[in-house]
């Protein structure tokens, strides 16, 4: 989202989260683990990156690889030569396919949330 000239200190988040009945639900927080994963080869690491526990981190992992047909993060533990985790192609693809559809929601509600957001109280004296 760009931000307005007519209230620039407003910044706008969209935020989306896709809900597959009560199995899952995929959000920003599993994506962005995932694109940590990706980058540093490692659950723990990826889930310090995000303030986030080991266990929690796991805990997320675990879930999106039971979820899916084929697991998304493929992960060996640690042990004389260091364990470390990988998206699988799948992973891949499902990052990629949420990052996508974020996008497509963004471009296709940019003027209704910019419209939302100039009727918007001006709040720069409050606190």
């Amino acid at each position: 989202m760009t931000k307005s000239s007519t209230t620039p200190d407003t910044e706008i988040r969209l935020r989306l989260r896709i809900h597959f009945g009560d199995r899952l639900m995929l959000g920003p927080g599993k994506a962005e683990l995932l694109e940590l994963i990706r980058e540093t080869g490692s659950i723990s690491a990826a889930g310090r990156g995000m303030g986030m526990s080991y266990k929690r981190a796991w805990m997320l992992v675990e879930e999106m690889n039971a979820a899916f047909r084929v697991p998304l993060v493929d992960s060996v533990r640690g042990g004389p030569g260091g364990g470390g985790a990988a998206l699988t192609e799948a992973g891949r693809k499902v990052l990629e396919h949420f990052r996508s559809v974020e996008a497509a929601v963004a471009e296709v509600g940019e003027q209704d949330i910019e419209a939302l957001k100039l009727m918007l109280r001006d709040m720069s004296d409050r606190k």
